[in-house]
């Protein structure tokens, strides 16, 4: 939503800025400033929904994923050898299995909505990189606080 808001007050500047006929009936300095405006509530907006949904992490203990983006792209391979083989609990074999879908999906010719459709074409396409890129990030970033933290206990003894 940050995001999207960000766009909007960038849209809305240039709208007072360099528009010099009317959108709509609407003067474009009118039209600049409620784009502005609009965009301003909706970064204000995303970043306080991002802050409520922190604290709500933290008051009801789950983890928070770790690493910054390259640390996390490098943690992958060691995340998908731990899923399979070494038994690590936080990524179940149904989420891999998503993940491998999605690649193949991205990859195939055959979509759900058709690339020569303009705009809409490639919305699955874009939704689904979203999602799986979302979704190996925050994987990666639970899997590398899994590692610090394991790396804290004790050795066990036999």
């Amino acid at each position: 939503m940050a995001f999207l808001g960000g766009l909007l007050a960038l849209l809305g500047l240039a709208t007072s800025l360099f528009r010099d006929a009317e959108v709509l009936g609407i003067p474009p300095l009118g039209l600049g400033i409620g784009l502005l405006a609009l965009g301003a509530v909706l970064v204000a907006t995303g970043l306080l929904r991002r802050a409520a949904k922190r604290r709500h992490r933290i008051v009801t203990g789950e983890p928070e994923p770790v690493g910054s983006v390259f640390a996390r792209a490098r943690a992958l391979p060691r995340l998908l050898r731990s899923g399979r083989k070494e038994g690590y609990p936080g990524l179940p074999k149904s989420r891999m299995a998503l993940w491998g879908f999605a690649v193949v999906y991205l990859i195939s010719p055959i979509d759900v909505l058709p690339e020569f459709l303009p705009i809409i074409g490639v919305t699955d396409d874009a939704g689904v990189a979203v999602w799986l890129l979302t979704s190996i990030s925050a994987a990666s970033g639970l899997f590398l606080r899994w590692e610090r933290d394991r790396a804290k206990l004790p050795p066990r003894s036999t």
